[in-house]
């Protein structure tokens, strides 16, 4: 009795270093199967091991890199190229390592347009905006000016 006690209380739990499905990855993150796979493409440190039929099967070294992403993209503001550049400048170890001991993450940094929008500065309303062509002229060009700045 003792031995179905304790079996049945590890039911469904896995141990640190068992590998994962896909499906249990996803469920664990709280993100789609289709994201894992799509940042499989954008980080090369993820290497589920793959089985008969494409079946995945995820480490426990490709579960904390997973956990870092997304707590970099969903907590920090960071852009996959910003979570590849932090790979990159502080190096896959160190940036885990900081993130297993709590240690805080700078939020990812917001970059000030070089010219301030002065179509939008210079009215009040969005009405004024609107029947002023010269002035969505304007504001379309300095947007298109930030944007490609952002390019």
């Amino acid at each position: 009795m003792a031995l179905a006690q304790s079996t049945s209380k590890n039911h469904g739990e896995k141990s640190r270093n068992a590998f994962r499905t896909i499906s249990e990855v996803a469920g664990d993150l709280g993100v789609q199967q289709h994201v894992l796979r799509f940042w499989e493409t954008k980080f090369s440190q993820i290497k589920p091991m793959k089985r008969g039929g494409g079946r995945r099967y995820y480490r426990p070294e490709d579960m904390d890199i997973l956990r870092l992403i997304q707590h970099h993209l969903h907590n920090n503001g960071y852009t996959i190229r910003g979570v590849q550049k932090l790979f990159r400048e502080k190096g896959l170890k160190t940036a885990l390592k900081e993130f297993q001991n709590g240690e805080e993450v700078a939020k990812a940094p917001v970059e000030a347009p070089s010219a301030p929008i002065t179509a939008v500065a210079d009215s009040k309303t969005v009405e004024e905006i609107a029947a002023n062509p010269e002035m969505i002229k304007a504001l379309l060009a300095e947007l298109k000016a930030l944007r490609a700045s952002l390019d």
